[in-house]
């Protein structure tokens, strides 16, 4: 009987574990370990931070779930690997041994990067998690009593671009809604070369589109921006041209703030060293998802390493997006059935990136096959449909968390719907 352990119960560990336990069946034991003790659907956040959801639309607990599915679960946070033990070390001096090891644990957040940065010992917010999207969702009910300008984006090594625009054009449609917008001043921060880059080097029209739509909601921009410190109401932002020169210094003010930070790899892994992470902390992988010195070391999600898709003035990092996690998942699981069965691996993820942008009251969708250019599709489409398709695929997919099923919903659903088909 092999022994499965996954570190990490969000939108890569908690498939993973599905996933697992429908390939190998019962003779197999499968742990989860989180740090938490609830699954949280983190697309939702933008939504949570001003009102539109609450913590309990988008989260639940995770041991009856796992229990239905006999997965052990234990919430507590890993402190250490041990990978030529084979152990995993918990924050509370469990040990856990393992045969396979499944590294899901989502990025860190580096707020501590830039002076001033984050919700907790900082001046900004963060739709990074539930927890900080309500602590925004309490300060927005502060800021609507006595509105005054917004800086929104993300900062210098951030990974993730759309849900900072998504939070930008939502904070603008509540605006609108309150009657309120022509009293709140917008700036949109980005360390992209330009506006729609997203991390993917643009897909289609994605820079023409989303200039128009900053344009048309009165938002305006600075790119290629390093964000040097936060103050109590005061950004500084250094602004730079295409050789990463200094071009212009900016102070910008504001009465709210939400910044995405840039991510790193989780310390119990990143302190295992070289030959399990990159110098960001995140795990390297081959194409089978497996470590180079470990092969029975799989890893899944945000916290694995990808290369920039282009270098950048301002270092931008590569988004992993819902499918591409989800393709990582099966490929995972397919491997290590194989390698319990004494075959070789032979799945691999495919990387490509889909994308539902809630904008509001309307969103845009993007898919860039594959997600490195050059791609034989790069497709965008605005429309209020992608605002409700985000909203049915929320509830569709914590539902599918609930339930502990396997199914593809990115090609089964999302392609069918943009008619697009397969992306294998």
């Amino acid at each position: 009987m092999a022994h499965i352990v996954i570190i990490g119960a969000s939108t890569g560990g908690l498939p993973a574990a599905y996933d697992m336990r429908h390939l190998l069946g019962k003779k197999h034991q499968i742990t989860v370990i989180s740090n938490t003790d609830t699954f949280q659907f983190v697309p939702s956040n933008p939504w949570v931070a001003v009102g539109w959801r609450t913590r309990e639309d988008t989260t639940f607990k995770l041991a009856p779930y796992l229990k239905k599915k006999n997965i052990n679960f234990i919430p507590v946070a890993a402190d250490e690997i041990k990978p030529d033990e084979n152990k995993v070390i918990l924050a509370d001096g469990q040990v856990v041994d393992y045969d396979y090891l499944v590294i899901a644990t989502g990025p860190k957040l580096a707020f501590e990067e830039v002076e001033g940065l984050g919700p907790i010992n900082g001046h900004t917010q963060s739709i990074c998690t539930v927890d900080h999207a309500e602590k925004a969702w309490g300060e927005w009910q502060e800021f609507v009593k006595d509105p005054g300008p917004i800086v929104v984006g993300a900062v210098q090594l951030a990974s993730c671009f759309g849900p900072a625009y998504e939070f930008a054009f939502i904070m603008d449609a509540d605006l609108r809604k309150r009657k309120i917008r022509d009293k709140v001043p917008m700036t949109f921060v980005t360390s992209e070369p330009y506006i729609g880059h997203l991390g993917l080097g643009g897909v289609g029209d994605s820079k023409g589109m989303l200039e128009s739509e900053l344009r048309n909601k009165h938002i305006n921009w600075i790119t290629n921006a390093k964000v040097t410190k936060v103050e109590a109401g005061k950004m500084f932002v250094d602004e730079h041209n295409e050789k990463g020169e200094v071009i212009k210094q900016h102070e910008l003010p504001f009465k709210f703030s939400m910044m995405l930070p840039a991510f790193k790899g989780v310390d119990a892994v990143a302190k295992v060293g070289e030959d399990l992470v990159n110098p960001r902390g995140f795990v390297k992988v081959d194409k089978y998802q497996r470590n180079p010195k470990w092969n029975n070391i799989y890893s899944v999600g945000v916290c694995i390493a990808i290369p920039p898709v282009e270098a950048t003035p301002i270092p931008t990092g590569t988004p992993k997006t819902g499918y591409m996690i989800e393709s990582m998942v099966c490929a995972t699981a397919h491997n290590i059935q194989r390698d319990i069965e004494g075959k070789e691996p032979d799945t691999e993820a495919t990387w490509n990136a889909i994308c539902l942008a809630d904008m509001g009251d309307t969103g845009i969708a993007f898919v860039a096959m594959p997600q490195i250019p050059p791609r034989n599709v790069a497709w965008m489409k605005k429309g209020k449909w992608v605002h409700l398709a985000k909203v049915a695929f929320e509830k569709y997919f914590i539902k599918k968390m609930k339930k502990g099923t396997t199914e593809n919903l990115y090609e089964k659903y999302i392609l069918k719907a943009l008619g697009i088909g397969k992306l294998r």
